[in-house]
């Protein structure tokens, strides 16, 4: 009775809250492995609202577990504190009355907000799990993060997590299988020399393009219900307009969602990498990203859909759908745990300087979080 009485009011009395929290962490920069500012932000937030028990741990999560010392079947709650974006000063912020501007304004800090006030909910109600819960604004989800907080939720607490529920996409979007990934960093080293006295040495700018030319030669494979693809994000090398290039680099990556297509790109680029090695040319191959497929039994994970969904498609008047992406998810779907990613707003731009959200969407999103939490946890 306590949720159906008072969640509508919680929602508006705690929705100008959120979005001031929301302005506050935008202005918290926040990439992958430098979230320790809005570690300590939302630490500190959380114990405000009276939480009990909040740490920071290794990984950069702040982790606020509730009853769950002896429990063996919690359920785990994230939103990710990191931005795809570099930048280490406060990025433009603007609020034009419906909309929020911001980069990384949707992905992920307004369900960072909605999860603290989540966490808040649970706090003055006194909600106790009987199997335990726990809330995680947890570090490293994007890019080169690797996944590294939810790495470490799990090293934590290995064989207690039951289920997962990651805060991090639109209203109208569950993602309930993951896209694996590898990610390298190539450098090709080559003699090089002045370009006009050593015409004709290997110039590793020229060296590395063939390997590129060679990935985007590959012809994916074509598996039912899957999907591969690849990707060279960034080309870095070379000294001078004059000058024959000594070096040159690139992150690459290739992404799939099924173990056996991933495993074919892997054999591919391998291949690329060894066969432009040769006396002229040093290549230098780093893998820096490794994020697993889904190793689930579908029972398991439709268990956790039908009860998902419907509170979903009940707030927001409209059908959700289910797609594949590369989150959080990742690894606990790797592990046989169900998990699912659910949105929390409305918004575009994701990972551009152009990223919006509607501040009115946080409203519907608060109460699919509360509605979730309160469901999956039987308070």
């Amino acid at each position: 009775m306590i949720i159906k009485n008072n969640l509508q009011s919680f929602i508006q009395t705690n929705m100008p809250i959120v979005l001031n929290t929301l302005r506050e962490l935008c202005a918290i920069p926040a990439p992958s492995h430098f979230e320790r500012e809005r570690a300590e932000y939302c630490k500190s937030w959380l114990e405000s609202a009276g939480a009990q028990g909040v740490y920071i741990d290794e990984a950069l999560n702040v982790v606020y577990p509730i009853n769950c010392e002896e429990s063996d079947s919690i359920t785990v709650f994230v939103a990710h504190t990191d931005t795809v974006f570099p930048d280490t000063e406060p990025m433009p912020y603007f609020d034009d009355g419906e909309k929020i501007h911001c980069p990384g304004v949707g992905d992920d800090t307004a369900s960072v907000c909605v999860l603290l006030t989540l966490a808040k909910y649970f706090t003055e109600n006194k909600l106790t799990p009987p199997r335990g819960i726990m809330f995680v604004c947890n570090s490293g989800e994007e890019g080169l993060g690797n996944l590294k907080g939810t790495r470490k939720i799990f090293e934590d607490y290995e064989g207690r997590i039951a289920q997962f529920i990651s805060l991090d996409s639109n209203l109208t979007v569950i993602n309930d299988s993951c896209a694996g990934s590898h990610r390298y960093e190539v450098e090709v080293l080559t003699d090089g020399g002045h370009s006009y006295q050593n015409f004709g040495n290997a110039n590793a700018i020229c060296e590395l393009s063939k390997i590129v030319a060679a990935i985007y030669g590959i012809e994916v494979p074509q598996k039912e219900g899957s999907r591969t693809t690849y990707n060279v994000g960034s080309i870095l090398g070379g000294t001078s307009v004059n000058t024959i290039a000594q070096s040159a680099k690139m992150l690459c990556e290739y992404r799939s969602n099924d173990r056996e297509c991933l495993a074919f790109m892997q054999n591919k680029f391998e291949a690329i990498f060894e066969g432009a090695r040769s006396e002229r040319v040093r290549v230098n191959v780093n893998k820096i990203g490794d994020r697993p497929c889904s190793n689930i039994d579908d029972a398991k994970l439709e268990k956790l859909r039908c009860a998902v969904k419907p509170i979903i498609e009940d707030v927001i008047k409209a059908p959700v759908a289910f797609k594949v992406a590369s989150t959080d998810c990742n690894i606990p779907l790797s592990l046989g745990i169900p998990a699912l990613c659910i949105g929390v707003y409305t918004g575009d731009g994701m990972h551009t300087r152009e990223e919006w959200m509607d501040k009115a969407s946080l409203i519907p999103g608060l109460e699919i979080a509360v509605r979730v939490a309160t469901t999956l946890t039987e308070v």
